[in-house]
């Protein structure tokens, strides 16, 4: 297939973005906006009919946008969620169809993947997707390639909360994402526990009012990706 002939010494090398935020500007992969009053608040994983209507509950009251970086599968499990999403203003992101490592199927397979998970957010949305962003934060360069093909922007971020951990409390969370946290930066948390520990979101969704304040008292707007 047409740009998916690669090596098997070149295709696990963009998965280095993950621990060397450095490499990631050579591949196109961005982490940060362009804005330096403002941060860009994403989640992954849903949409999930328990976490995310609470959390865009949250976020209307306290007039925050964010991006949400969703799965085929779920969406197509949660239409009707997925489309509350970009009703209320957000941005819609591509995680994938299913939840897996993009270094463990072929590139032929991950193809497939992408193009339903993007056939699956248009029919419940009517958008079409502009941002991607793998599981994990793991890139391969046929994920790259096949980002290029859909007119995709790769998206990892600068920091997350690492809320998907059993360890995790809505305290550490927010100390976690907003610690010396400074302008441009991009910050992750779930919407969501389907691929984490169970009711993951809900210690997200305790955490963010304290995040939300956090940000602004350190003088920061939120802001999308794009």
């Amino acid at each position: 297939m047409t740009g998916l002939s690669l090596s098997v010494l070149t295709h696990p090398l963009p998965a280095l973005c993950a621990v060397a935020p450095s490499l990631r500007p050579r591949l196109g992969v961005r982490d940060r906006i362009d804005d330096p009053c403002g941060v860009a608040l994403t989640f992954d994983d849903g949409p999930d009919p328990r976490g995310t209507p609470q959390i865009l509950r949250v976020l209307e009251e306290m007039a925050v946008v964010a991006t949400f970086f969703v799965t085929g599968e779920q969406v197509r499990d949660h239409p009707s969620v997925a489309s509350d999403v970009v009703a209320a203003g957000h941005e819609i992101g591509v995680k994938g169809d299913r939840h897996r490592n993009v270094l463990r199927v072929s590139p032929w397979t991950l193809r497939d993947d992408l193009r339903r998970a993007e056939d699956a957010i248009a029919t419940a949305t009517g958008v079409l997707p502009r941002l991607y962003r793998p599981p994990y934060g793991v890139l391969s360069a046929a994920a790259l390639s096949l980002a290029a093909e859909h007119g995709w922007e790769p998206i990892l971020w600068t920091r997350w909360g690492h809320d998907s951990r059993a360890t995790a409390s809505p305290v550490t969370i927010a100390d976690d994402l907003t610690r010396d946290l400074a302008g441009g930066e991009i910050l992750m948390l779930h919407d969501a526990d389907r691929y984490s520990v169970p009711r993951a979101w809900h210690r997200t969704l305790v955490a963010l009012p304290a995040i939300i304040g956090d940000v602004r008292a350190a003088g920061l707007e939120f802001r999308t990706i794009r």
